[in-house]
């Protein structure tokens, strides 16, 4: 039933919102796989460098990879717009994109195996590296019991149809972001259940300070927080596009969040380790990350704007 506190203009665009989702993921699902994922990145490649975040996407290569030049920058983004539109095109087909299907090669299926019959939850860790969405469904595709963490769509109706096109594929627990999730969280993990979370997005209420490519930027105590508390690890996964519709997902060694007494200095480690992983793999990757959103402070901005760095010619 409709909110009350909504309008009739607004409750009538997220259902025509949602009409236009039903179709998209319709025509996706008739399409061949690789054929999709190649439309996909087709148009992202070609329209994404018109869109206003391909100025923010430049600003941030400049912030990250300073040394490198105007040539390298325009290749990157232009092929994380690839990746982007790939990944877009790809979620209505992620039940066909797993491990057991042959798409996905499981590097450290043995370490996810000892998770799953261990007895013990952990703490997925990642970012959005290549189709991220691949991850979550490698750990249940692995029978790894996990609550993942989602942020929800404005629109109600287009987010059941995300959480009902996640469940296609595993993915059937679901922890909203926020003091509920918060909750859900520490529920799943007191059962036994593991949980997954992103970790490359700023994260300003409540954030802790860690080095980010040579700048502090603020990110997610709440892995860091969770490991201490249950007293387990940090488990960190990573996604890479082979070719086309073709994924490698990586599990790989363990953090081991100090546990020192010192509470806020063992977060604070935690939450380093984990922002280092997220660099290590974009330097490796960069093509495959997700450039456009606002990962440093206002104030790195602000100096490249005074420095007259800002748009890509």
């Amino acid at each position: 039933m409709r909110d009350r506190r909504v309008s009739w203009v607004q409750d009538l665009t997220w259902r025509a919102e949602a009409v236009a989702y039903d179709v998209f993921t319709f025509l996706m699902r008739l399409m061949p796989t690789d054929f999709a994922s190649d439309v996909g990145g087709w148009l992202f490649r070609r329209f994404g460098p018109m869109t206003r975040t391909h100025v923010l996407a430049w600003q941030n290569l400049i912030l990250a990879f300073p040394e490198k030049d105007e040539a390298w920058r325009q290749k990157v983004l232009g092929d994380q717009w690839e990746s982007n539109g790939r990944t877009v095109f790809e979620f209505p087909q992620m039940d066909r994109i797993l491990p057991s299907t042959g798409r996905v090669e499981l590097v450290g299926r043995e370490r996810m195996q000892a998770i799953r019959d261990g007895g013990k939850p952990v703490v997925f860790v990642s970012g959005h590296l290549s189709n991220w969405e691949v991850m979550p469904a490698a750990i249940v595709d692995s029978g790894v019991v996990c609550q993942m963490t989602y942020r929800a769509a404005n629109n109600p109706y287009v987010d059941k149809r995300i959480r009902d096109s996640r469940a296609r594929y595993g993915v059937r627990l679901f922890a909203p972001k926020g003091g509920d999730g918060a909750r859900e969280l520490l529920e799943g993990m007191k059962k036994g259940e593991s949980v997954a979370l992103m970790n490359d997005q700023k994260f300003n209420r409540g954030g802790v300070a860690a080095p980010f490519f040579g700048r502090e930027v603020m990110a997610a105590p709440g892995p860091s927080r969770l490991a201490l508390r249950f007293g387990t690890v940090l488990q960190p996964m990573s996604v890479q596009r082979l070719k086309g519709a073709r994924f490698r997902a990586v599990v790989h060694e363990p953090i081991e969040v100090p546990d020192t007494g010192d509470k806020t200095a063992d977060i604070a480690a935690g939450v380093a380790a984990v922002t280092k992983f997220v660099e290590d793999q974009v330097r490796e990757r960069p093509g495959e990350w997700f450039w456009v959103h606002r990962r440093w402070p206002k104030a790195a901005y602000v100096e490249l704007a005074e420095k007259g760095l800002g748009p890509p010619p």
